[in-house]
């Protein structure tokens, strides 16, 4: 009977042993495969080297890991060192410890927004803006922009790049290389240069350069949107008439926009970019030009203005004007306004 009662102890010990190390295994399984072990979204940027133990503390800093133990259970089962992928990963509350560690070896990236926007007047404002957001230093996309044969491959030079440069939020891989971000650049330019806008500037007498130069002048005179259309007018009236353009934009980049006002000093700067002192276009864009002002060249106010000057109410429009003596009317009233308010400064 003893020897009876010590079996059954026995396998009711090996049975407990057995339930305890299935129980242990299974809350494992569950802890890793079926719950949610983080507490709030967290963008994670992977870059090329990074080990696991830096990923593994950028996560939990960022994404509030609850079950560290967990997730680097997970990276050790699925050969995370020296494999995880670099790119751009978005862990949210709800993702299983087994996900983001299979999310960071197999690659599985969010696209990130390449955003160019705002005034861009120089080739290192353009590397700057794509570097900031992209995984790709701000030397190669520099370097890229003074490199002819690497343009030479879209139709474009050095001089000629803000043309192809379309402002706007493009979505691409965080780790695109710099001929991919160009590659999609250059695709998103010859989708908007629709067959409908080459005929529309072929009605103007202009190329796409010519129109996305114009553009770029009319872009320096105003932010206001509205204006983009009718200083488009102006400009187009000016170039049909053989005037010269005589456009301030055109002097500040002369002087690498380095100028607070434009004085009469400056006007004679002798650039094939001063188009006070050479009629005509530009050779190239002054500036990356933002769509709606392609558009306004495109698509201009038709009316008779030939000048135009800045607004005494000083909130960034302008007056317009068909005569001469319009303008200096409008340029009168627009300096006295001036003059009152430096007084009322002291």
């Amino acid at each position: 009977m003893k020897i009876k009662t010590n079996v059954l102890i026995s396998l009711f010990v090996a049975f407990a042993a057995v339930a305890g190390t299935a129980g242990f295994v299974a809350g494992r399984y569950v802890s890793d495969n079926k719950k949610p072990n983080f507490t709030k979204e967290h963008v994670l940027y992977v870059r090329e080297g990074m080990t696991v133990s830096q990923v593994s503390d950028s996560i939990a800093a960022g994404a509030g890991t609850l079950r560290p133990a967990s997730l680097e259970r997970c990276l050790r089962k699925v050969g995370a060192e020296g494999n995880i992928k670099p790119g751009k990963y978005v862990i949210e509350p709800s993702f299983t410890s087994i996900y983001v560690a299979r999310m960071l070896v197999f690659g599985w990236q969010t696209p990130q927004n390449l955003t160019l926007s705002g005034t861009i007047r120089s080739k290192g404002a353009i590397a700057r803006k794509i570097s900031s957001q992209m995984m790709v230093d701000s030397a190669s996309v520099a370097l890229a922009l003074d490199d002819c044969e690497f343009l030479g491959r879209y139709g474009f030079t050095p001089e000629t790049v803000f043309a192809m440069i379309l402002p706007d939020t493009y979505q691409m891989w965080w780790t695109a290389s710099v001929e991919d971000i160009f590659d999609r650049l250059k695709k998103e330019y010859d989708s908007f240069w629709t067959p409908e806008r080459i005929s529309k500037a072929e009605k103007q007498g202009l190329s796409r350069l010519e129109v996305s130069t114009m553009a770029s002048i009319v872009s320096g005179e105003t932010l206001k949107a509205a204006e983009y259309p009718v200083i488009a007018g102006v400009y187009l009236n000016r170039l049909n008439r053989g005037m010269k353009l005589q456009a301030d934009p055109t002097v500040c980049y002369c002087h690498d926009y380095k100028l607070d006002r434009v004085l009469r000093k400056h006007l004679t700067i002798d650039s094939p970019y001063n188009t006070y002192k050479y009629a005509g276009l530009p050779p190239t864009p002054i500036n990356v030009p933002p769509k709606a002002c392609i558009d306004a060249v495109l698509n201009p106010d038709t009316h008779g203005y030939i000048y135009f000057c800045a607004s005494p109410a000083f909130d960034g429009t302008h007056r317009f004007a068909v005569s001469y003596g319009e303008h200096c009317r409008n340029a009168r009233e627009f300096q006295r306004e001036l003059t009152a308010r430096r007084k009322a400064r002291g």
